[in-house]
C-alpha cells in the first residue's frame, strides 16, 4: 500500500512511500489497516490514508526480499 495521506501522523508515515500491511480482518471491519510504519512496528491507521498499488512481478519480488 502507498501512503497518500498522513495528517496527524507525519513522523510515522511518509507520503508516497510503500508500506507493508499485515492482515487484520477485525480492524479492517472498522476501516483500519495494520501498517508497519517508520518505527518498524505495526500500528493501526485509517484505511483512507493508503491506496493499493499494482506493481510488476520483479518489483513485487524485490519488495518482498527487502522485508
Amino acid at each position: 500500500m502507498v501512503c497518500i495521506r498522513n495528517s496527524g501522523y507525519e513522523a510515522a508515515l511518509e507520503l508516497r512511500k510503500i508500506y507493508s500491511v499485515l492482515p487484520d480482518l477485525r480492524s479492517e471491519k472498522h476501516g483500519l489497516l495494520r501498517v508497519v510504519d517508520e518505527s518498524g512496528e505495526d500500528y493501526l491507521y485509517p484505511r483512507e490514508f493508503f491506496a493499493t498499488v499494482k506493481v510488476s512481478k520483479p518489483v513485487e519480488q524485490a519488495l518482498l526480499q527487502a522485508s
